[in-house]
């Protein structure tokens, strides 16, 4: 009886939770259709999406499996560029917008998902501040990699460099896929609000069922206490790395839906450098480490607030600092938990009273 409870009370909250996403989706739909979004707005619905994966997918990291990784950004600039060099190259092949994107998002998400199982094998077996750190390298060395790649074809096939554009030696009716610095141009813009939804479900159901499941319990417990784990025999390194990549493979798929929303592509340290990684790490903090729903509405809200608060000029990013202050103390605080335990705890007793009423 109590595990048929635990599972009911488990069910409902992931209910509750892609409910949530529905209703939000619903209501934004609204708005467009009755023409009360403006434009500014419409234009950061796919990258909200893609923050609402990065930071789920994150979380799995950080909250269920208790290590902390600076390099999600990487794994999101991998899934962008393979993806995005992709459909560039199959623009011509695959004339059917769909099936090529569908295509570009299992490619993008597969590349990123073997980053993370070539980066965890050896990254995994460090903890602390030391995986931080590594893994914050291997997102720079992606980041710099790209910056310095130059990628053209030609009657010829592809040809590549690590110099400019013209040590490639293109013929006339050749086409430079990938400029260095200046990136992919051109990529077709195959993403949108609702396919963005989309995959934020399907990672909801990724990541709560992975969490829910035999697995997630084993990398909960290698969270915990990982002497106690290896001494139950759980095999750390297989959960751990299973964790990693998942969690790679993820943010793969959100950089998919954020490089084809772009015209021009960049690997700039605004959207793929250590910021985008302190930013994804700011919303899972924020909406509560471990907390799946947290990092959604954390996502979405600090993504919106400094465009919100745009006509307040001068004032706006003292707001957007007294938000993010205010929302660690709400979610952080001992008295601010304490209060929370207080409420809920009077909340439960009221329940309990209506339905013996009702019944």
């Amino acid at each position: 009886m109590k595990n048929r409870k635990k599972m009911n009370k488990t069910t409902k909250s992931n209910l509750i939770t892609y409910l949530m996403v529905i209703v939000i989706y619903a209501v934004v739909q609204g708005m467009i259709l009755t023409g009360n979004l403006s434009s500014l707005m419409q234009g950061l619905l796919v990258p909200i999406c893609a923050y609402v994966i990065l930071a789920v997918s994150l979380n799995l990291t950080v909250g269920i499996l208790g290590e902390l990784s600076l390099g999600h950004a990487g794994f999101m600039c991998v899934g962008a560029f393979s993806s995005a060099f992709f459909s560039k190259c199959m623009v011509d092949v695959i004339p059917i917008a769909g099936l090529r994107f569908f295509l570009a998002l299992l490619l993008g998400t597969a590349m990123a998902g073997l980053f993370g199982v070539l980066i965890g094998i050896p990254v995994l077996r460090l903890n602390g501040d030391y995986l931080a750190i590594v893994t914050l390298a291997f997102g720079e060395i992606i980041k710099n990699v790209v910056n310095i790649l130059f990628i053209g074809k030609d009657s010829n096939g592809f040809h590549f460099s690590t110099k400019d554009s013209l040590s490639l030696g293109l013929e006339k009716d050749g086409t430079i896929l990938i400029n260095g610095p200046q990136g992919i141009t051109g990529t077709p813009k195959d993403s949108t609000f609702t396919i963005g939804v989309v995959l934020i479900l399907i990672t909801l159901f990724v990541v709560l069922n992975l969490i829910h499941s035999r697995s997630g319990r084993a990398i909960m417990a290698i969270r915990d206490n990982r002497i106690a784990a290896e001494s139950i025999g759980i095999d750390v390194t297989k959960y751990k790395l299973m964790a990693f990549s998942v969690s790679a493979a993820l943010a793969g798929a959100a950089g998919v839906i954020y490089a084809h929303n772009l015209a021009t592509l960049t690997a700039q340290p605004k959207n793929f450098g250590y910021n985008m990684s302190i930013m994804i790490l700011v919303f899972v903090v924020l909406g509560g480490i471990g907390n799946v729903r947290g990092s959604i509405i954390a996502a979405i809200v600090l993504t919106l607030l400094p465009e919100l608060l745009r006509g307040l000029q001068d004032y706006r990013m003292l707001i957007y600092a007294i938000v993010l202050i205010a929302m660690m103390l709400f979610n952080w605080s001992p008295k601010a938990i304490e209060w929370r335990e207080k409420v809920v705890a009077k909340i439960r007793p009221a329940k309990k009273k209506e339905q013996k009423e009702v019944a």
